[in-house]
């Protein structure tokens, strides 16, 4: 007994009686059954609830049915212990016990739900600090004295009040309303992507879309719940508004540029286009640049307005199907039936040439040392390259030309010198001996 009264003393607790002590031994059962019956729920629950997920969600990340076993296993013990509270009349020692098992669960709680987002772990961790304070506060006297003690820790500035109270305030909305939205963006594009209604370009618009509206309802929200009034802020408004005008005008004009070739679909994922020296496919269209990755790995990031005022040469907007050029000289002695042949059997034996339209052989001209043939052969995917197609194909027909005897000749000019006067022929020379007078 004397054990229980020193920690009672200690803590600011009336002396402990029988009858307290029987409470806190029911609370402490109670508390222990809760967990228990999270732990039971998280085996039955958890792996359908996971499958679930993947399912509204569209991911499939490492540990996501540890991490929904861990999340129904402390709700289910934080709703235990909070009925349990609730519905029974507890003496303060176990109250407070009580409360410390629901801050406990409920605070583990808040971290899973928050490091399941990919928050930082710092604020999941003052999450979950927050949590468990106010928990084990509430239980043991309510809230009011806390909060009115971070209250106190702050200064003034004019008529306007900076506390400790106030930045865990901010810092928590902040955090939980980033949580919210992620949560929900991830919901609404996979929705968006499982659409049968959209092609992939109607599908990003609506992404990017959504995303704007849950930021600017997240940002609305947010300053609802933090207490900040912006009608203080109309004297600054219209210089604050002129110079974020002025600082963000790019930025604006990029996201209204990429929106617009989202609408207009000019330009779409998976293209092949041609923006001054870039040459590549559209990886993906952001919020302020699109992103080309070239053949060689590298990737480029070209503003959006660029795509707007700029040259564009896309190959593959109402056809994915491109005609490559491939020249080829042979010499004038040859058989030009024969070479022609060659060159068409050579082109058609590349897989990633089309049958239909089948390939072409045109004579271009008679050269100065050789016969300036052109090959002309379709290929649907361009995004895989089309200097190697032409590598394939001319070194097949090289090895052709050489078992038919087919010449690629050298460059090569015929020099003809014309005869010289007889006059200037019989000229005497100018150190010919002439006779001295």
């Amino acid at each position: 007994m004397t054990g229980w009264q020193g920690v009672a003393d200690a803590v600011g607790l009336p002396p402990l009686d029988q009858t307290d002590l029987v409470a806190l031994g029911i609370a402490l059962s109670l508390a222990a059954a809760g967990w228990l019956l999270g732990i039971l729920a998280a085996r039955v629950t958890g792996a359908p609830l996971a499958r679930l997920w993947e399912r509204l969600a569209g991911v499939r990340a490492d540990g996501i049915a540890d991490r929904m076993c861990a999340l129904v296993r402390y709700a289910v013990a934080a709703v235990f212990v909070a009925i349990v509270m609730a519905v029974g009349a507890w003496p303060p020692a176990a109250d407070i016990l009580l409360g410390l098992a629901l801050g406990i669960a409920a605070s583990l709680l808040a971290y899973q739900l928050v490091r399941g987002v990919h928050l930082p772990r710092w604020g999941a961790w003052l999450i979950a600090a927050v949590v468990l304070v106010a928990a084990v506060a509430q239980a043991a006297g309510g809230l009011a004295p806390f909060v009115d003690a971070l209250e106190r820790i702050g200064f003034d500035v004019g008529r306007r009040r900076f506390s400790l109270l106030g930045l865990v305030q901010i810092s928590v909305t902040i955090l939980l309303l980033f949580a919210v939205v992620r949560l929900l963006a991830r919901v609404i594009n996979h929705s968006i992507r499982r659409s049968q209604g959209l092609d992939a370009t109607q599908q990003l618009l609506a992404q990017k879309l959504a995303g704007i509206a849950l930021l600017v309802v997240a940002f609305f929200v947010g300053i609802d719940l933090v207490g900040i009034d912006l009608t203080a802020l109309a004297i600054f408004s219209g210089a604050f508004g002129l110079a974020v005008g002025f600082g963000f005008q790019k930025t604006f004009g990029n996201l209204i540029a990429g929106i617009i070739l989202l609408m207009d679909r000019s330009i779409k994922p998976g293209d092949v286009i041609v923006v001054g020296d870039s040459f590549g496919h559209v990886n993906k269209i952001g919020v302020r640049a699109v992103s080309i990755i070239t053949r060689d790995g590298k990737e480029h990031l070209i503003p959006n307005e660029n795509l707007m005022t700029q040259e564009v040469e896309n190959w593959s907007h109402s056809s994915r199907d491109v005609r490559i050029h491939i020249p080829v000289g042979v010499a004038f002695d040859c058989d030009l039936k024969l070479a022609q042949r060659l060159m068409i059997e050579a082109t058609i034996a590349s897989k990633r040439v089309l049958k239909s339209p089948e390939p072409n052989v045109w004579l271009m001209r008679f050269g100065d040392y050789r016969v300036e043939f052109e090959i002309l052969a379709w290929i649907k995917d361009p995004e895989a390259g089309v200097g190697n197609v032409q590598s394939e194909i001319l070194n097949r027909l090289w090895d052709s030309f050489k078992a038919h005897g087919i010449r690629v000749p050298y460059a090569q000019q015929d020099l003809h010198i014309r005869s010289l006067p007889d006059a200037m022929a019989q000229k005497p020379s100018s150190d010919s001996s002439v006779p001295r007078t």
